[in-house]
């Protein structure tokens, strides 16, 4: 590798990719085109609405490319045209195929936030914090055909605690994983020499977040619903029903995770204005921050002195939707 910086395309579309484009381009490289999504109908007037990573692109005056498919030919053609050492591919949402991965003379590298093989797909963040891994990370890998099955170029690791949510996890990522990298590219050459073939014996599959799966009937123990609120927190959100009214839940606790159930599962066992306790299929939830219909998120003590309060102790919450 010469020591003129390397010219990095970059492919990315949400936040998370947004902060690594900025560290490119805080470290000096040469970017010069980006591919994000086409622009997405968001808000309640469904303006049409850049991405995050277009934003940076352009207020840094990069081209921006947004194609419904890297399939077609003359995409292929004007990547060829651009004469690039690598494409950093982050949160891009879109595959790529076989002939668009051989263009960049280093070839395609992804930033995946998981400690590959575990957790490979689309849902890697929220999918280790269900599952109640302990510890989890970032890892740049090498793209290939398969669904994240290259070898693995650079790893950094973060913990996940008690109170790690999607949220605060997606921050602490983005950090690790710009560093990693900016890393990486500076030893490029030394790195790919040495990548990490997988374990694909001891994969695991992160599949997509849905929304209907966000529900909470509590007939699972508190301790994999706690797990499960903080996996969907901010997105898509968990909820739960109160009155046949939708009831998001944005922050509860653990307070007994093996006790027997003497009550049916959702029943309201207490009521205080530091929480909503709710008997699971084993042990016990308290909810503390949840948010009305057509309201804002608000700490239970809020909810409680409104006149719109529709907690009381022997109710059930979680009884699917009419």
């Amino acid at each position: 590798m010469t020591d003129q910086p390397l010219r990095v395309g970059f492919a990315g579309t949400p936040d998370f990719a947004a902060r690594h484009l900025h560290a490119l381009l805080q470290h000096g490289f040469d970017v010069p085109l980006v591919l994000t999504q086409p622009d997405r109908p968001a808000g309640r007037g469904k303006k049409l609405m850049p991405s995050p990573t277009k934003m940076v692109a352009e207020a840094a005056n990069i081209p921006v490319w947004q194609p419904s498919t890297l399939k077609d030919e003359g995409i292929q053609n004007a990547l060829l045209n651009q004469h690039l050492d690598v494409l950093v591919v982050v949160a891009y949402g879109m595959l790529l195929p076989q002939s668009v991965l051989d263009i960049p003379k280093y070839g395609c590298l992804n930033v995946h936030g998981s400690l590959l093989p575990r957790w490979r797909g689309a849902a890697p963040v929220q999918r280790a914090i269900e599952a109640g891994d302990t510890e989890t990370g970032v890892c740049i890998m090498q793209m290939e055909a398969g669904l994240d099955t290259g070898p693995v170029l650079t790893a950094r690791t973060c913990l996940i605690t008690p109170t790690t949510t999607a949220g605060t996890l997606f921050s602490e990522l983005e950090t690790i994983g710009a560093q990693a990298l900016i890393a990486t590219l500076e030893d490029l050459d030394n790195l790919q020499s040495q990548a990490k073939t997988q374990d694909h014996d001891t994969s695991t599959y992160a599949h997509k977040i849905t929304k209907t799966e966000a529900f909470i009937n509590f007939g699972q123990p508190a301790i994999e619903l706690d797990r499960k609120i903080r996996a969907f927190y901010p997105f898509p959100g968990a909820f739960t029903s109160a009155n046949n009214e939708r009831l998001r839940i944005h922050k509860a606790t653990v307070i007994d995770d093996v006790s027997k159930p003497e009550h049916p599962a959702g029943t309201i066992l207490k009521v205080s204005t530091e929480d909503i306790q709710v008997q699971c299929a084993a042990g016990i939830l308290s909810l503390t921050v949840v948010q009305l219909p057509g309201g804002k998120a608000l700490a239970v003590r809020d909810v409680i002195n409104s006149n719109k309060n529709p907690f009381s102790v022997g109710a059930i919450l979680g009884r699917p939707l009419a």
